[in-house]
């Protein structure tokens, strides 16, 4: 009978910026990372083994509770909180067969940690909560080193204000579609999510998070555990040193020997074949890499190939068994699940850093309601505004290109055009200003579209400078409020239509259009102006009750003097017909 290998479980870490990430994971490890982190932020991707000896140690409770641990460790990813590289990926679904959500007990979920929820969600992906900073709630103290104990053996008032903000955690975790309790309250955890209350400081309910990650993989997770034989892997990041370029990735499954040869996707999903010269792998809680003969997942690893060649981060690799339309047909697919799935007809262009973000993403995206046309690896190109260009042709609102954690390339700025770029390395605000730019650009698009009605405007006369008093009538005028364009007819305060405006001039310059605050002259042919002027102060456009229909209808898009003006030419109609604009 074959005894099949286990393979170290894959968790993430992750959630909002400042929320104790890479503290917690410091507080399992041993380490103080978060101290060499420039602002404490974490910057990049890093990869942890975490053994099981070192982990008993660490967790005296995995004794106590006499747990039979089958796996031989766990493989800890911590992921910097401004990305979405909560969906490392591989085909099938994410990369981590865990996730630790960190949560700041005292804030809850802030926008990046609903972030990651959803593609939690999206990518069906196990995960508990550490209740992180429970030291920072008003009168805690540390007074047993059992959690559950410690918990119930606060004051009142801590105790309280402890159940008001897990419970009001609960709350927005249901409205996620998630029911959530502590951990010490679950019976059935595939029903429930896990609350952990912790800190990383005190290393409150420290051992019981590494006992919840013991209990979980071995009971939930032993299938997927299994080891295959194919090396399947995810690249992180392609570092250049001096001498060499290093590829740092993540061995999902198999084993991979040095001089094995590997196949690496490119964006496109075909297989770059290259043969591995330098084989490294990440040290037991260490950030050091040492080298090996034959390495076995789950880890991290470091490799040297033989062929310079372009990779792109959060791209698959797989053993090379000399099957490449075999290997090219499972990268297609990887492509395809990824990004294709996501993408719609009409929509907007989006590049990101790597594969795992762009899927990210994507979700994200979706699930706001913005639709994605195109979607790529790499920074900003030419090609993305040919692409964007095309897109204003069909849709103004689609005319943009919206990059994570990408930059510009150097001919971008001079040929974008119409063309609007909007980067950032935080994902809710790339998609918040996005939004914010549809938005905008909607009620732009409307407001066009409505103008072309006519344009509301209200104009006081200017009588000390009449030009000529008819054959044109030239005079001057004050815009009080709106806009004036040529051919616009107007009417007088008491209603009577007084005629068209030929010609605007400004400055003894004529212009097509003039706004609010400019005072210019006008002329208006068939008026005579002391006969029809004399005595009037003000003109308004001239509107029909179904353009009046149309501006009340979209309201939302008039600014606060449109509106008044809108209002008065109202009550200037219902003067001679009461029921004017209120039956339609």
């Amino acid at each position: 009978m074959t005894i099949q290998k286990i393979r170290q479980p894959i968790v993430t870490v992750c959630g909002h910026v400042d929320h104790g990430k890479t503290s917690i994971l410091d507080a399992l490890r041993g380490s103080s990372v978060q101290a060499e982190e420039a602002g404490g932020i974490t910057q990049k991707i890093s990869f942890t083994l975490f053994p099981i000896e070192q982990m008993k140690k660490a967790c005296p409770l995995i004794e106590k509770s006499k747990i039979k641990l089958n796996i031989p460790g766990f493989l800890f990813i911590d992921t910097p909180g401004h990305a979405a590289f909560t969906n490392l990926r591989k085909r099938g679904g994410s990369l981590a067969d865990l996730v630790v959500l960190v949560i700041d007990i005292n804030e809850g979920i802030k926008p990046q940690t609903a972030e990651v929820i959803q593609i939690l969600k999206h990518n069906k992906t196990p995960f508990l909560i550490a209740l992180n900073k429970i030291d920072n709630i008003s009168g805690w103290r540390k007074k047993d080193d059992d959690l559950k104990k410690n918990i119930e053996m606060q004051g009142t008032n801590v105790k309280q204000n402890f159940d008001e903000k897990y419970f009001t955690l609960i709350g927005s975790l249901n409205s996620f579609g998630f029911d959530a309790d502590l951990f010490y309250n679950i019976s059935d955890f595939t029903k429930k999510i896990s609350l952990v209350p912790c800190s990383a400081k005190t290393k409150e309910g420290i051992p019981e998070l590494i006992l919840m990650l013991c209990g979980l993989s071995q009971r939930y997770l032993s299938e997927r555990l299994v080891l295959g034989k194919g090396a399947k892997g995810v690249v992180l990041e392609v570092k250049k040193e001096k001498s060499a370029s290093y590829v740092e990735a993540i061995l999902y499954d198999g084993e991979l020997g040095k001089k094995d040869e590997i196949a690496v996707a490119d964006f496109e999903g075909n297989p770059m074949i290259n043969r591995i010269r330098v084989l490294e792998e990440i040290e037991p809680l260490s950030f050091k890499f040492k080298p090996k003969e034959k390495i076995q997942a789950s880890t991290g690893l470091r490799m040297q190939l033989a062929e310079k060649i372009e990779i792109l981060p959060g791209m698959p690799f797989v053993f090379y068994d000399g099957n490449l339309e075999k290997i090219k047909e499972i990268f297609k697919k990887e492509i395809s699940e990824s990004v294709n799935s996501e993408l719609s007809k009409q929509g907007i262009i989006v590049k990101a850093d790597s594969l795992g973000s762009l899927e990210a993403l994507l979700v994200l995206l979706k699930q706001a309601g913005i639709p994605v046309l195109k979607a790529g690896i790499g920074n900003i190109n030419k090609n993305d505004i040919v692409s964007a260009k095309a897109n204003s042709k069909i849709n103004e609102i689609d005319a943009v290109i919206a990059g994570f954690n990408v930059s510009l390339d150097s001919e971008v700025d001079k040929m974008k055009g119409n063309v609007k770029i909007l980067t950032d390395e935080v994902v809710y605000k790339l998609i918040e200003n996005l939004s914010q730019f549809r938005e905008e650009k909607r009620k732009e698009i409307e407001k066009k579209r409505m103008m072309g009605l006519t344009t509301l405007c209200k104009l006081r006369i200017l009588g000390q400078y009449v030009f000529r008093n008819t054959k044109p009538a030239i005079f001057g005028v004050a815009i009080e409020g709106g806009k004036i364009i040529s051919g616009l007819k107007v009417i007088d305060e008491t209603g009577e239509e007084v005629g068209r405006v030929k010609n605007i001039q400004s400055e003894n310059k004529s212009v097509s259009e003039a706004t609010e605050r400019m005072e210019v002259a006008i002329s208006m042919p068939g008026v005579n102006f002391q006969h029809a002027l004399g005595d009037r102060k003000f003109l308004y456009s001239e509107i029909s009750e179904n353009q009046f229909k149309t501006f009340k209808k979209n309201k939302d898009l008039l600014n606060s003097s449109e509106l008044r003006i809108l209002q008065e030419i109202a009550e200037i109609k219902r003067r001679k017909k009461e029921e004017w604009g209120q039956n339609l």
